[in-house]
């Protein structure tokens, strides 16, 4: 078996332990307890944990695997962001609105991990309705990075990727309106997937940028995060190997500014994709105008779905009251013309595809910084607070296309991360890729995983 947590070990190694009855889904699930009770006091990922659920699921897989039928995910700790439906615990939407709110049946994200075996710990921390790229809400603290906990875990599934980084789980789910999983797994050093649009659906859920949302895996490598993928999709991704590929790279999308160690980190990504044997052309990406139908359409949905909790403003964040406000001042020419350019957009990103197998950009523009505080200026330039820090992710939900995001390297100290985006319901090749590329960059998780005590005493750490 490996060394280290059981908690960081690739998934088909876990698995494979348990079936040999060298380790327990109820030992794991205790470790998994015992370090959310360890660490989560300083990281705030959790706003939900229900020891005897998590206890009751892992014998439950126990009992499976002895029947020789434990699913897909049979005993791996899984954390669900709390803007899921689980069954008999609270769905807050990181919202003051609905901190007693106990959901009564799973939504379908669940409800598929449920039947895949996976034993959930708990929900996990987000921005309120999902509406900021920052995990704060007025239910208790900002959720910390566990790289640095005086820094941002990135949003809105901030929780969901502190969860994984200090080792709490093996595996969480979130979802990705806005880059909501890839800007958190960048920031935490993790690989992060948003899936094509449509392809993985979460019946009865949480709406919120209805246009544009994906739930998806946060995990330690590409690997883990294929059979989740799989379980929510329902479909299988087997690896296979890549032929020569021609990689569209840009440093710089829309000419923003980004961190200079980012680029440096971009720039070597790309010349290990040509190691590889593939041809990494230099592209300027088609993608201006995406805020022009973003923007529209969010607060469309923001005005149907909450324009009523504006007679309650003093139970709101500021960021979730100003979106109201504004939705209430949304002009329907500017909605209608937004519904009009959607399908234009997403069709002049799919014709990149017609020259390229893979883009390949910066995940953010800056590595985490300090909470509370997104920055004004990125490498002498000014930027806006709502999108400067991280407007790499959003054009690709507007797209619909698959997107994923890989840790390449740290800039003081911390994790920063490669984009990789591949053509609509391409899954399978954005995998294959993400695994190439984490295989040639071997980043080392030891720094943190030792921060939080998710190792062994030799301080082995995920491979």
């Amino acid at each position: 078996m490996p060394d280290g947590s059981p908690l960081a070990w690739p998934i088909e190694e876990l698995i494979e332990a348990y079936r040999a009855g060298e380790l327990s889904p109820v030992e794991v699930a205790r470790a998994s307890l015992d370090q959310i009770s360890a660490t989560d006091g300083e990281l705030h990922a959790f706003v939900t944990v229900d020891r005897e659920m998590t206890l009751a699921q892992a014998r439950a897989a126990e009992a499976r695997y002895r029947n020789r039928e434990p699913g897909p995910l049979g005993g791996v700790p899984v954390s669900v962001k709390d803007a899921f439906h689980l069954r008999g615990l609270p769905t807050t939407l990181g919202s003051l609105h609905h901190k007693d709110d106990v959901s009564e049946s799973d939504s379908g994200v669940v409800a598929r991990l449920r039947a895949a075996g996976a034993v959930f710990t708990g929900k996990t921390n987000t921005a309120e309705f999902g509406q900021s790229a920052t995990t704060d809400n007025l239910l208790g603290p900002d959720t910390g990075n566990p790289w640095d906990p005086t820094r941002t875990a990135g949003g809105s599934s901030g929780g969901a990727a502190a969860s994984v980084a200090a080792g709490m789980v093996t595996l969480a789910v979130g979802s990705d309106g806005g880059g909501s999983i890839r800007i958190p797994a960048a920031f935490c050093g993790l690989f992060g997937l948003k899936p094509t649009r449509g392809r993985c659906p979460d019946e009865g859920g949480f709406r919120a940028m209805t246009d544009f949302v994906s739930p998806g895996p946060l995990a330690w490598r590409a690997a883990d995060a294929r059979p989740m993928l799989e379980v929510l999709a329902g479909r299988d991704y087997p690896r296979r190997p890549l032929r020569s590929l021609v990689v569209g790279y840009c440093a710089r999308p829309e000419g923003r500014p980004v961190h200079p160690g980012i680029v440096t980190a971009m720039d070597r990504a790309a010349k290990l994709f040509e190691q590889l044997g593939h041809r990494v052309e230099l592209v300027d990406l088609p993608i201006a105008g995406w805020n022009d139908v973003f923007g529209p359409l969010v607060l469309e949905d923001e005005a149907r779905e909450r324009g009523h909790l504006l007679t309650n403003p003093e139970m709101l964040t500021k960021y979730e009251r100003r979106s109201l406000e504004a939705s209430q001042r949304l002009d329907i020419a500017d909605v209608e013309r937004a519904r009009r350019e959607l399908p234009v957009y997403r069709q002049r990103v799919s014709d990149l595809f017609l020259s390229y197998d893979v883009i390949l950009t910066p995940a953010t523009a800056v590595p985490a910084f300090p909470l509370g505080e997104r920055p004004r200026s990125i490498d002498g330039q000014d930027v806006d607070a709502l999108w400067g820090a991280f407007p790499f992710a959003v054009p690709f939900n507007v797209a619909g296309t698959p997107a994923a995001t890989t840790p390449v390297g740290l800039v003081d100290g911390l994790p920063v991360g490669a984009q990789l985006v591949t053509p609509m319901h391409t899954e399978a090749l954005l995998l294959d890729v993400a695994e190439a590329l984490e295989e040639a960059i071997a980043f080392d998780h030891h720094a943190v995983l030792s921060r939080w005590n998710a190792t062994d005493q030799s301080g082995s750490a995920p491979s």
